[in-house]
């Protein structure tokens, strides 16, 4: 892992897949991102050694209070981006995919001020 943006984006999977299974593994990252075992592995000791997750003996991954916050912002950027760029006229795909873009290097100070301007 070798940018914030991917720490970013870990930290999102691991936060999606939390909604749609009980449990989630590397295994379940892995396959989610189509990430080599050895790239997720690294990722995963990388956000252990942050205090980002917790990983139990079992192999199973959770966010820690920490990590669900990081998680939550960057989902947040991304439903937020996705929505405006639809109401501009993009389709889901684009949208969504160049939301995961922006929502990687949008300072946390102008987002806020997007957002109080959608609000308006």
């Amino acid at each position: 892992m070798q940018t914030h943006e991917s720490e970013e984006m870990y930290l999102e999977t691991i936060l999606l897949l939390r909604t749609r299974r009980a449990s989630v593994r590397s295994v379940d990252v892995v396959e989610e991102l189509g990430y080599a075992k050895s790239s997720v592995s690294r990722a995963v000791n990388l956000l252990l050694k942050k205090g980002l997750i917790a990983v139990d003996s079992n192999g199973e991954i959770t966010l820690t209070p920490k990590g669900q916050k990081k998680a939550e912002d960057v989902y947040e950027k991304h439903r937020v981006f996705t929505e405006v760029f639809m109401q501009m006229g993009a389709d889901r795909k684009l949208a969504e995919d160049n939301a995961c873009r922006v929502e990687h290097v949008i300072s946390d100070e102008l987002f806020e001020i997007l957002k109080k301007f959608l609000e308006k």
